[in-house]
């Protein structure tokens, strides 16, 4: 293999949530030149990928068009061949029905270097996730993981169906719910007891999770009335009686929230949410571009306020400051303002404590609050983003000398858009933490779902929602992760 060579990495990204991934899973999409992912992949493992890298979806689903295997192999060859470190995402385990051996097939005959790292396979996560172990000791001692797709069948089921019914542990079918009546009714006829516990799982990262347990006869009848959707998994044998999931009633537990926002605002709430029980999915994630602007060290004196409007305004007037090797003792006689707790605490972590912080964590509250505190012939400069509201300028411009310096920009992670789609119309909350956000939202992934309700921060973001059509089901006025939080908290409670 030449220097120029790239290497390929065959990663199982686990399934469900995206912490579920091995770490050295996280370490190769955290570092590869480019992601290939498949189906069934949690969005947010897309955004652990480096900014500067390519992601790329060529997913296999059945009834989807979807990517050839072909195609899939000659995408991955032809990538390592550029020098590429190439991180291949397959959901679950590559090496279980995952086809990651056939992928490895083709990088070998090509002399190209490959790795396959493990994930948890679906055939055990998934029933593990609705409480059912795939064996037990005093009920089953074996598990067969069986796919119910075979292509030399009359009925597309395997040739050993009847063999399957005459063994005495768990078997599991994976992508068999188009046939789920056909499996049972074959499994009856072989042997199976009508009466054996049987269950239907669409967990992990599906889109609509479900969860049916019945006896093995009227498995079909179930899952039809409780319209399971695909991808879904069919567990039959003694365990499926059981229900072993965590006995902590966590507050959000089986409650879906899409998170829109910058990178940091939606690491802290997809945390806040995970340890609530909540499943939080990215749905739209902006990249902050960097702003240049020049500073006149002489325009800071005794007589300027310096005013944030949130806590990436903070970091980045402090970057821009070093830019402009500007000495932070320059601003020792200025006044600082925040608009709330987050940008208060991200401007006292560079050793400033801001002179005023408004009870109520708003616009309009930071905007009457300076205005009762500001003299005539004193200056305001805002520190923010290229996209935010002009209402707080417009207010203060009218009062005194007021300089709007755009210290950052905000757009979107295009990279996410397609992972994200087919989750953006099946959530129970998505959130907003800017107008800014709105707009990127509704331009890069579509429409809300007509059963999702929105929570954002501020009015500004309420009154961008609205134009949008969307009514907020709650405002937050904390201008914080938290807040969004505490809202979604409590219109669970009244539901």
């Amino acid at each position: 293999m030449s220097k120029a060579e790239g290497r390929v990495y065959i990663v199982g990204a686990g399934c469900g949530d995206a912490d579920l991934i091995t770490a050295r899973g996280q370490n190769l999409i955290e570092n590869s030149d480019v992601i290939v992912y498949d189906d069934l992949i949690s969005p947010n493992l897309l955004t652990l990928a480096r900014d500067d890298a390519e992601i790329i979806y060529m997913g296999k689903r059945s009834g989807r068009h979807s990517a050839s295997q072909e195609e899939i192999n000659r995408t991955l060859i032809e990538l390592a061949h550029q020098g590429k470190t190439v991180c291949r995402l397959k959901g679950g385990d590559p090496f279980v029905f995952g086809r990651g051996g056939e992928e490895i097939l083709a990088l070998r005959a090509e002399g190209i270097a490959f790795e396959e790292v493990p994930g948890i396979s679906s055939a055990i996560a998934i029933p593990a996730g609705a409480g059912i172990p795939v064996t037990h000791r005093k009920l089953s001692r074996s598990f067969h993981v069986i796919t119910a797709h075979s292509a030399d069948t009359e009925d597309g089921l395997p040739a050993d169906m009847d063999t399957y019914a005459k063994l005495s542990g768990t078997l599991i079918f994976l992508m068999g719910l188009s046939k789920l009546e056909r499996i049972c009714d074959r499994l009856i006829l072989a042997g199976k007891s009508k009466d054996t516990p049987a269950a239907v799982i669409s967990g992990g990262n599906s889109a609509h999770p479900a969860t049916v347990r019945a006896a093995l006869e009227k498995l079909p009848e179930q899952a039809r009335c409780a319209q399971v959707q695909t991808p879904a998994i069919i567990v039959v044998g003694e365990v499926a009686a059981l229900d072993l999931k965590s006995s902590e009633a966590l507050p959000l537990a089986g409650v879906s929230v899409g998170i829109t926002g910058t990178d940091r605002m939606t690491r802290r709430l997809t945390k806040l949410l995970s340890a609530l029980g909540a499943r939080s999915v990215v749905i739209e994630r902006s990249r902050l571009t960097e702003k240049h602007p020049k500073l006149d060290p002489n325009a800071f004196d005794e007589k300027s306020w310096i005013v944030f409007t949130s806590a990436n305004g903070v970091r980045q007037f402090f970057r821009v400051l070093r830019e402009n090797g500007m000495d932070i003792r320059a601003l020792a006689v200025c006044r600082f303002a925040v608009i709330g707790k987050a940008s208060f605490d991200e401007l006292h972590s560079f050793g400033i404590r801001a002179d005023y912080c408004p009870e109520e964590y708003t616009g309009k509250a930071l905007a009457e609050g300076l205005a009762r505190r500001i003299l005539p012939g004193e200056r305001v400069f805002l520190l923010r983003s290229e996209e935010g509201d002009r209402a707080l300028y417009d207010t203060l411009s009218k009062l005194v000398h007021t300089e709007d310096i755009f210290t950052y920009g905000v757009s979107p992670d295009m990279r996410l858009c397609a992972a994200a789609k087919e989750y953006a119309e099946s959530l129970d909350y998505l959130t907003f933490s800017s107008a800014g956000g709105v707009r990127l939202c509704f331009e890069t992934v579509g429409r809300v779902g007509e059963k999702t309700k929105c929570v954002c921060i501020g009015a500004p973001t309420a009154e961008a929602l609205r134009r949008y059509g969307v009514e907020p089901a709650a405002v937050s006025d904390a201008i914080s992760a938290e807040g969004i939080v505490d809202a979604i908290l409590k219109l669970s409670q009244t539901n």
